[in-house]
């Protein structure tokens, strides 16, 4: 294969599909590695090579770069799911962080020297100030964002030992769909707040929790920065431009900058919907935290990131138009 050819695991997730069509929009050569657990195969477009593979088998991994003549890799594959990360953390880090540290190990064996990796606004932790910035000091809550973290430092150690060059884009709350509607969130028992209501919206759940309205906020609830799915696919692509040309490592954050609360994106899908559904009201969930939201000055002027889809109204359309597709 040609030498431009990108390994994308978990590629056939929700994050990983949407980056694999941006990536064949810039015709590179892309091979998708997923064992199938949370992904669909049928996201996968067609252009793109396909193995049902676990990438924390660093003999395969090494196999399939050599195989395909991998010039970069971009690591979304892993457990994403902040609750039962604290209900069995050894999962995350087996899947996360075990899984990874083969990876890179398998990358280095074949001289693989440029890696994006799928991080998390999760290592910040409840942070003191907003908006939150790349430099502040990193205390994760939960499992999920520690595996997260251990994985950044892992990549940072490697590089400084290696030629190997990293981006860690720490993303913040992706949501939306691919608007052409090839691809969006079709992962089952979803947590996510958007996917979960416009499930409700479609009539495949009967309600939609919010949990915790006691949070020192304007509402109560959690307020989080919404990023769509195919802005956050664009990065990737302008990271892996970076690191082609010669970039250095670094970390990023992936956001808008402004949050919205629970309730105001309840509000939206009435509005986009047209639909009435039943809202329940629970306990905070064990990880989550009030408030959170980006400063996104790096990734704008490193990368000249520019999102067309910061919009709160286009998010929530976008998936609520995917949930339709899915349920017809």
């Amino acid at each position: 294969m040609e030498d431009n050819c990108v390994l994308v695991t978990g590629g056939a997730g929700y994050i990983g599909s949407h980056v694999t069509l941006a990536l064949l929009e810039t015709d590179r050569q892309v091979v998708v590695a997923d064992n199938l657990v949370t992904g669909r195969r049928d996201l996968v477009p067609g252009a793109a090579a396909f193995v049902e593979m676990d990438i924390g088998d660093r003999e395969r991994v090494v196999r399939l770069i050599r195989e395909y003549n991998c010039q970069a890799i971009l690591h979304f594959a892993g457990s994403t799911v902040v609750p039962e990360s604290v209900e069995d953390p050894l999962k995350y880090y087996r899947n996360n962080t075990c899984a990874s540290r083969n990876l890179l190990e398998a990358a280095l064996m074949q001289g693989v020297d440029k890696f994006i990796f799928s991080s998390t606004a999760a290592v910040y932790g409840n942070p003191e100030t907003l908006p939150v910035n790349e430099s502040v000091a990193l205390a994760p809550v939960s499992p999920y964002g520690k595996s997260k973290l251990m994985t950044e430092n892992m990549l940072q150690d490697v590089s400084a030992a290696s030629d190997l060059r990293f981006i860690a884009l720490r993303y913040f709350n992706v949501a939306g769909a691919d608007p052409d509607g090839r691809s969006g969130q079709s992962t089952p028992n979803a947590t996510h707040l958007i996917k979960a209501a416009c499930e409700v919206a479609c009539g495949v759940r009967e309600s939609v929790t919010v949990f915790g309205d006691d949070y020192d906020t304007p509402d109560g609830t959690g307020v989080r920065d919404y990023i769509h799915v195919s802005d956050l696919a664009e990065a990737h692509v302008s990271a892996l431009d970076y690191l082609t040309n010669g970039g250095a490592s670094n970390v990023m954050n992936c956001g808008y900058g402004r949050g919205y609360s629970v309730r105001e994106v309840l509000d939206t899908l009435r509005e986009v919907s047209g639909e009435d559904f039943r809202v329940d009201t629970g306990p905070r969930r064990a990880g989550d935290i009030g408030e959170i939201y980006a400063e996104s000055k790096r990734i704008r002027d490193i990368l000249e990131w520019r999102p067309r889809h910061d919009d709160l109204t286009k998010i929530v359309s976008s998936a609520y138009a995917w949930e339709k597709r899915m349920t017809q």
